[in-house]
């Protein structure tokens, strides 16, 4: 139970700090700016982000049982160091996902937009990280999608006055540096 409690504990904070700035977040800004409705982009985002993380526990949770422990603490511990340095590289908004009114509505232009822009992005690697370090795919996906909800709610509800006003740079350092320490942690054998 411990170690769910941390799974579910350090997967919510990396990723919700590691999300500030992140593309995800700048797309529920332009998407909350172009449509003004804050409840389907929400839903669309947290079923986006379930969907999305489940496959990339999964993925992770397969990882840790295919390859040795040795072999498997090396890989992620060089990770977890080059998340670290990912994550101080900003993000460009990617206006033209928010181009057209939606064909089939806001609920579902957010959800495909948001898992597809979701895949291969540093939220979704770390929880693939996060997954073969952990035994609780569970906790790791609650934490990942709470994280990514963290961090996007606000910036849907808030628009993007609240966006330029976050110190993000300091945020990708302090994400950067958890990541950095969680790397030399299982580098070193202390990562639990």
């Amino acid at each position: 139970m411990q170690d769910a409690m941390q799974a579910l504990l350090v997967s919510t904070g990396v990723v919700a700090l590691a999300e500030i700035g992140d593309k995800t977040q700048l797309l529920a800004l332009v998407l909350a700016a172009r449509w003004r409705k804050p409840i389907p982009i929400i839903l669309g985002i947290l079923v986006a982000t379930i969907l999305n993380h489940a496959l990339a526990g999964a993925v992770g949770a397969w990882l840790a049982a295919a390859i040795g422990p040795q072999a498997m603490r090396w890989i992620l511990g060089l990770s977890f160091l080059a998340m670290a340095a990912w994550i101080l590289v900003p993000d460009k908004a990617d206006d033209g996902a928010a181009a057209r009114e939606p064909r089939y509505g806001v609920f579902l232009a957010t959800l495909v937009t948001f898992f597809l822009v979701e895949m291969g992005d540093k939220t979704q690697i770390a929880t693939v990280a996060l997954a073969a370090k952990y035994a609780s795919l569970w906790a790791v996906v609650a934490g990942t999608t709470l994280g990514m909800m963290l961090a996007n709610v606000p910036a849907v509800l808030a628009g993007e006055a609240a966006a330029k006003s976050l110190p993000l740079g300091v945020v990708r350092g302090v994400a950067a540096v958890i990541f950095a320490v969680l790397g030399l942690l299982v580098l070193f054998g202390m990562g639990g």
